[in-house]
């Protein structure tokens, strides 16, 4: 009886240090001051006003990172949080540290795992540099004291010290795949879809952790919003492998796409936000798209 308790007690310890947050050494942060014109870039790509800008009349605005968005999700409810810099309802008290833990570890300032739902196995592939560029932006807007409310989950997602052993499995920071052929304009395409613009998140199947299945990577998805489902944009889709760099890069800036239809639900507001990056951006992420290997 006793080996068995000290083995449940072994057993219990083991699975409390597994499924601990993992964060940043402070040697992470580099001696960086930020660029807040590349911040705001950074803003753009990655989206940030489409969920976390001050919700009016049910839509978020781009003014005020004050949060509130609800997204009902197979896991249940989550709200995205304010992201000001109010320091007591947003991010103004967070140090340099604390904000790399969460876009690139999801850890949270006081130790705990972010869901996610927020999309830092995307954020992992952005470099420091731009997310403490991204964090100075944020900065310089305008704070907010709303106070949003906590996520309703269904068991066993409400756990989430479990997110430990998930993220041992699917965080990194590795490319997500093999291009063949370099150039800084595929280098850079590959670092803005795998990265801080995170297409994968919609794009990309999950399995059964709810992680992204990378072996399907870009191939469609169900929509995590409610019914329905988010188009292939890999090159097996047969009506998007039609489309030309020249073509994907026009409907990232206009919504039009080549047969002259207009953008619509959620990916207008992606549209709208990558319709503010430079237009070599734009280019990159289409050159990259038209480089991704033919799906076997």
């Amino acid at each position: 009886m006793k080996k068995l308790l000290v083995l449940v007690i072994l057993v219990a310890a083991g699975a409390w240090w597994i499924t601990a947050p993992q964060g940043l050494p402070d040697s992470a942060v580099p001696d960086h001051a930020p660029d807040l014109a590349n911040g705001e870039r950074v803003f753009n790509a990655g989206g940030c006003a489409s969920c976390h800008g001050q919700v009016v009349e049910g839509r978020p605005q781009r003014a005020v990172m004050a949060g509130g968005l609800e997204m009902s999700t197979p896991a249940g409810l989550f709200r995205a949080p304010n992201i000001s810099p109010d320091p007591d309802h947003g991010i103004g008290r967070w140090s340099a540290l604390e904000f790399l833990n969460a876009m690139q570890r999801g850890v949270s300032p006081e130790g705990r795992h972010y869901y996610p739902a927020f999309p830092y196995t995307s954020y992992s592939r952005t470099s420091a540099t731009d997310l403490l560029d991204l964090k100075g932006y944020l900065s310089s807007l305008p704070a907010s004291d709303n106070d949003v409310g906590p996520h309703e989950l269904a068991f066993p997602y409400s756990l989430s010290r479990g997110l430990g052993l998930w993220k041992r499995l699917y965080l990194n920071d590795e490319p997500q795949v093999t291009l063949t052929g370099y150039s800084e304009q595929l280098a850079r395409g590959q670092y803005l879809v795998e990265g801080p613009t995170h297409c994968g998140e919609c794009h990309t199947p999950r399995n059964f952790a709810q992680a992204m299945d990378t072996s399907r990577w870009l191939s469609g998805a169900a929509y995590a919003g409610g019914e329905g489902r988010v188009p292939g944009i890999d090159l097996g889709r047969s009506s998007f492998a039609a489309w030309s760099k020249d073509d994907i890069a026009y409907y990232l800036e206009t919504g039009v796409d080549p047969d002259f239809d207009v953008v619509g639900g959620s990916m207008a507001s992606v549209v709208d936000n990558l319709s503010r990056l430079p237009v070599e951006d734009r280019e990159a992420i289409a050159a990259y798209l038209k480089a991704l290997p033919a799906p076997e």
